[in-house]
């Protein structure tokens, strides 16, 4: 790869470090508002050394006349997302003086949206380290992706060409110029955080939780304040809140813009979205009407676990309202399967996308149809747009690549010698990005503290491999990627 190529892609991570640098200051405005001034100077080492580094990218200044190529993406899409998960942990590192490894872990999780923990004891825990947390899934979620669409076309690199590789999101563009689509998506991302702080701070939480579970459940993150999760708070509106708040996060963030710039029923006219919207709602009735038979509950009450827990884990947030995984054999296996689905193209939400889920179900229809009338010529539509073979072939092969990336982080996990459920669903769960497995170790009890150092490292990269949908990595594994 040529040098001009590699000084601008390292430049363009050197702007995302200054403003990781930058985005610290928030926890030490924190620090300062709860007086705990002495936990300052870990935030502030912690900045100083990624502005540092972010300006040491930036003083070679960025190569004239040079354009990044499709390929060139990928490794500034999956380079950036590395980098700055190593800076990112260093608050951790020197706040809470753990190891590098559980650091990494800590902030790999924040940065991809999973919800993954190493920590305990958070009802204690900095203010700070608090805010800092779900800031990185706050940033993770989209503001990196927004600030990337916005700064690169500044660079003459195509933007919307790294949104595509960091998301599923295969819609046409809805305005011309893609700094424009940045706007409004971050609009919509910051005004729905806005309005869910303050919906969290009506439903009963401190004006302080309120803003962290927004910005956890915007990005559905999952990650909390208290190591209760949501169980915490007991009022139902808390809940109500947080089932509302995670659903938006899982919309598709070009429909938002779409509905911004007039056109209101984008949002409800979309297949993906009546297709997830429909799913949570017949499996909160279904498993509502099963847990209030098989409990004391009332229907009501019965329904409000079901529908925030269910709601977590189809839109990969994470968030728990007690431990599900005792709820039986039944809810145990229906959970797991819930955690592939994730939520729609364009979101925050990890999983395989309900997308590709409703595609699969149009093939199998047609090729059904066409065994049943060979001569047919089968029309095969997806929200009113044709499915060309090259939509067909991308979903296929990233299907079975996730599958086989779940298999191999679990089977690495087994060697390292976790019994098969903390193996196979700490491995589901990275990759689909939800968060907490299944289980007494990592189950929605628990965290991931106790496993070996070499385990945590594999779910990072499963974290990562997840995020970015498989083969953005793996394209960079292909000799023929290196070559010129």
């Amino acid at each position: 790869m040529a040098l001009p190529t590699l000084r601008i892609i390292g430049f363009i991570i050197g702007i995302f470090l200054i403003t990781l640098a930058v985005s610290m200051a928030i926890p030490m405005l924190v620090l300062v508002i709860f007086e705990r001034s002495g936990d300052l100077p870990p935030f502030l080492w912690a900045s100083t050394i990624t502005f540092l580094a972010g300006l040491a990218l930036l003083i070679p200044g960025r190569p004239e006349q040079v354009h990044l190529r499709p390929r060139d993406m990928y490794l500034l899409t999956v380079s950036s997302w590395v980098v700055v998960c190593i800076f990112a942990a260093l608050p951790f590192l020197l706040t809470l003086r753990t190891s590098y490894t559980d650091a990494f872990f800590e902030s790999m999780s924040g940065i991809t949206a999973t919800g993954s923990t190493v920590l305990s004891g958070l009802d204690s825990m900095s203010p700070g380290i608090l805010m800092w947390r779900s800031l990185l899934h706050w940033l993770g979620g989209i503001g990196f992706i927004g600030m990337a669409v916005a700064i690169l076309p500044l660079l003459r690199i195509g933007g919307m060409r790294l949104f595509q590789t960091e998301s599923s999101d295969r819609s046409q563009k809805v305005m011309p110029r893609s700094h424009m689509v940045a706007r409004l998506i971050v609009t919509a991302y910051v005004g729905i955080t806005i309005l869910g702080s303050l919906a969290f701070w009506w439903a009963g939480m401190s004006l302080f939780d309120a803003l962290n579970h927004a910005m956890s459940a915007i990005s559905t993150g999952g990650f909390s304040t208290s190591d209760q999760s949501l169980a915490k708070w007991s009022q139902p509106a808390v809940h109500w809140v947080a089932v509302v708040v995670m659903i938006l996060g899982s919309l598709p963030f070009t429909l938002y813009v779409a509905t911004l710039r007039g056109q209101r029923k984008a949002l409800i006219k979309d297949q993906q979205v009546q297709g997830l919207l429909g799913l949570l709602l017949v499996t909160w009735l279904v498993l509502g009407t099963w847990y209030w038979w098989t409990t004391d509950l009332h229907w009501l009450d019965a329904l409000r676990h079901v529908a925030l827990n269910v709601t977590s884990v189809v839109t990969t947030t994470g968030f728990a309202l007690g431990d599900y995984s005792l709820w039986g054999n039944f809810s145990l296996m229906l959970f797991f399967y819930l955690g592939f689905i994730g939520g729609c193209s364009g979101s925050t939400a990890g999983g395989i996308k309900v997308f590709r889920f409703q595609v699969a179900y149009i093939l199998l229809k047609a090729n059904l149809n066409q065994l049943i009338h060979p001569r047919a010529v089968i029309k095969q539509k997806y929200n009113g747009h044709r499915l060309d073979e090259e939509i067909v072939r991308s979903i296929l092969t990233f299907s079975f690549f996730f599958a086989i990336t779940i298999c191999a982080i679990a089977l690495a996990l087994s060697l390292l010698g976790l019994d098969w459920m903390t193996a196979l669903t700490g491995a589901a769960s990275t990759v689909s990005g939800v968060g907490p497995g299944l289980g007494e170790v990592i189950g929605p009890s628990g965290n991931f503290a106790s496993l070996p150092d070499a385990a945590k490292w594999i779910l990072s990269l499963g974290m990562l491999l997840g995020r970015l949908e498989i083969i953005t990595v793996f394209v960079l594994c292909i000799p023929a990627f290196w070559r010129h």
